[in-house]
């Protein structure tokens, strides 16, 4: 691994825009692939990104721009991947260059859904990435308050620690903190299962549950949470960390969290293709439901709060009645 690795960030969203900001304020240049030419352009004239976090102020100069994945992923070390779930796999089908030999960093909160597989997995199974190049950053930390400059935390997460400390040198700054991370598997799979939690925490918004409910269905999400973990990957961890609770309640409470707007609209009578339609950003957590629901149905973990959600999104089972079950089966 070199001193000084070139990094790239692969994405247009509000979080890939986030890291680019993070890592600018610490290195001289940023590699950064988005398919969008128009964005790209009013990028580097404008110095902001017109489709989202359009407050954080970018730095061109600083920036390798393009849309062709090919000529950042053959330039770059370290490659940072921000693209949704739902789209990653037909974006790396663009690849025709090799990966083989890159340090791969997921900042994607969820499932592939034609696979069934976390990202690390994905890379790892489909690309010939070895575990040990591979990598996750995980939060609690909206892409919103990174604009702002508000204090955030963040974990970095890889089998070689060396390599997340590297990383992590170079995101840290005056308003991030980072801490590292030995335990991969489980930082993605909490990083995908809170949005669905989150989708739930909404649901529950939207049919008119209040606050108390609220701390109830949380306290057991990040239960149910360690139980799920438990069967995919065991090892020790203290669910209590940031990089789980944390992340959980963030994604459940904020006004910021596209899953918990998703399900509050779902909660007050939204068809799931009308709330859908009505979001401008990908809401992670409906293509994590139903691959979690799979997950689940294979290991047998006790995952009510999933099932609800599933029964909802992919059953077309009405809310309120499915909430009304639910209240039975929480403690």
């Amino acid at each position: 691994m070199s001193k000084n690795p070139k990094i790239a960030v692969f994405g247009g969203g509000s979080w890939a825009t986030a890291i680019v900001k993070m890592l600018s304020e610490n290195l001289d240049s940023v590699g950064w692939y988005m398919r969008s030419v128009y964005a790209i352009e009013h990028i580097k004239r404008n110095k902001h990104n017109p489709n989202y976090l359009s407050s954080a102020e970018l730095h061109p100069e600083q920036l390798d721009l393009s849309n062709d994945i090919n000529l950042i992923a053959d330039k770059y070390d370290v490659l940072i991947f921000v693209i949704p779930s739902a789209f990653l796999k037909s974006e790396l089908e663009k690849l025709t260059t090799s990966i083989e030999d890159k340090i791969i960093f997921s900042a994607i909160k969820g499932i592939v859904p034609e696979t069934g597989l976390i990202v690390g997995e994905h890379f790892n199974e489909k690309y010939n990435i070895p575990i040990e190049n591979i990598g996750v950053i995980t939060g609690p930390c909206h892409a919103e308050e990174v604009a702002m400059e508000r204090l955030s935390y963040l974990t970095l997460a890889c089998q070689d620690q060396e390599k997340a400390k590297m990383l992590s040198k170079y995101i840290a700054g005056r308003y991030i903190k980072t801490k590292i991370s030995d335990d991969i598997i489980g930082t993605e799979y909490a990083a995908m299962l809170k949005n669905i939690y989150a989708i739930s925490a909404g649901i529950a918004h939207g049919l008119g549950y209040g606050d108390n409910f609220q701390s109830v269905l949380m306290s057991n999400a990040i239960r149910e949470m360690k139980r799920f973990i438990k069967k995919v990957h065991h090892m020790k961890r203290n669910i209590n960390n940031s990089a789980y609770l944390g992340d959980l309640l963030v994604t459940g409470y904020s006004t910021f969290s596209r899953n918990r707007m998703f399900g509050n609209m779902i909660g007050k009578g939204y068809t799931v293709k009308s709330a859908q339609m009505e979001m401008s950003m990908v809401a992670e957590g409906y293509y994590a439901t139903k691959s979690a629901y799979k997950i689940k149905e294979g290991n047998g973990a006790k995952t009510p709060i999933i099932d609800t959600v599933y029964e909802v999104l992919y059953n077309g089972k009405e809310a309120k009645d499915q909430f009304e079950k639910l209240t039975h089966k929480l403690n």
